[in-house]
């Protein structure tokens, strides 16, 4: 088979979705790889490297993407790239398919395999190709936000931690998941008092028996969040429903019970958020105000480590890549539950429930088209 990799092209994502380690392990099994100049270098991986694992480096994307029989990326193909998919060709990447309509066509239309990495999912309901990006935005979400309370920002000019004599600041994690988990953990390691909600009573005790004490588990309804919004500085939004829209939690009109200047991140923004309010932004404006509340919806947080996200995403995406490559997507699914979950688009057809609800389109069980 060949595997492209071309090069990122959303808005500072410097992110690679495949390290020359990878490439190699693709050669060894008798593989082509072609990666794209020069794809690799924000990451910290120059082309020689690549070269040295006997991958091809090749001028152009489009070069890369006529080319190859599986296509892996790191984000979801954005407008420019619609008309480089083709018919068969394996796209193997996030794509967060139910929070772009457009995005959803589009694949739909160029008859590809659109196979997401966020909704792979094992028997235990872990999405391990989605976890290392959300241990990575979890942490991430608690230092951005930290940033943005600064009031140069428009934040309330408060401290995370507080010091002595002075109270930490107030933050709501809503979600107890990977992002939320490290979110949490994260803001009590700075001196932060913590709330974190989530809808599952075993995550909750869970979380009660291994987060420290100035973290509290609170079940997740309509009273708990509002009654926690109002004192909240920080509000870190980590809700996800694989492969469907995030649940709104937070309103426009929730926001003017919050102290004026905290600051919202919504993690869940690639799918939708789960606060109404947010809307994607880029690494280079990240933040926006909306009634005295400052949001950062940056969509690609892990791009703005890419060489710590690169290492922790490849470590997982690898081994299902290969089996793909070694089998063929058709067989590789077949025998791989978890991968097959992963299937979202199949020339033409959605076979994903949760995306062909979010856009009232025509759902085709997988096992249907295989």
């Amino acid at each position: 088979m060949i595997i492209g990799v071309p090069k990122e092209i959303k808005t500072n994502e410097n992110r690679i979705a495949l390290v020359p380690g990878g490439a190699q392990a693709f050669v060894d099994a008798g593989h082509t790889v072609l990666i794209e100049k020069d794809a690799g270098v924000g990451s910290g991986f120059e082309n020689e490297a690549y070269v040295e694992a006997g991958a091809q480096i090749v001028d152009s994307a489009a070069d890369v993407w006529k080319q190859a029989d599986m296509i892996m990326k790191v984000k979801e193909p954005i407008a420019s790239e619609y008309a480089h998919m083709r018919a068969d060709q394996v796209i193997f990447t996030y794509f967060h398919f139910a929070a772009s309509e457009e995005l959803t066509r589009a694949t739909v239309e160029s008859g590809a395999i659109g196979i997401a990495y966020e909704t792979v999912q094992l028997p235990s309901g872990e999405l391990p190709l989605l976890t290392p990006m959300s241990e990575v935005a979890g942490r991430m979400s608690v230092q951005e936000g930290a940033k943005y309370l600064e009031k140069y920002f428009g934040g309330r000019g408060v401290l995370l931690g507080g010091v002595p004599g002075v109270e930490p600041a107030n933050v709501l994690v809503l979600g107890g998941g990977i992002v939320g988990t490290n979110a949490a953990k994260m803001a009590a390691g700075l001196g932060a008092r913590v709330t974190i909600m989530d809808i599952s009573l075993p995550r909750l005790r869970y979380l009660s028996d291994v987060m420290p004490k100035n973290v509290v588990p609170v079940y997740s309804n309509r009273g708990n969040i509002l009654e926690h919004l109002a004192k909240s500085d920080l509000v870190i939004g980590a809700v996800l429903v694989p492969g469907k829209r995030a649940p709104r939690l937070v309103t426009r009109e929730d926001l003017s019970i919050m102290p004026k200047g905290a600051v919202v991140v919504d993690v869940a923004v690639d799918q939708g958020g789960c606060i109404e309010t947010i809307k994607p932004t880029t690494h280079e404006n990240p933040i926006y105000e909306i009634d005295g509340i400052v949001h950062y919806g940056v969509a690609n947080m892990p791009g703005a480590v890419p060489r710590t996200s690169t290492l922790a995403l490849t470590n997982a995406t690898l081994p299902y890549a290969l089996n793909i490559a070694n089998k063929g997507w058709r067989p590789a699914v077949r025998e791989d539950r978890s991968l097959a979950l992963g299937v979202n688009v199949v020339s033409g057809k959605i076979t994903y429930a949760g995306v062909a609800e979010a856009f009232d389109m025509e759902y085709t069980p997988l096992e249907s088209v295989l």
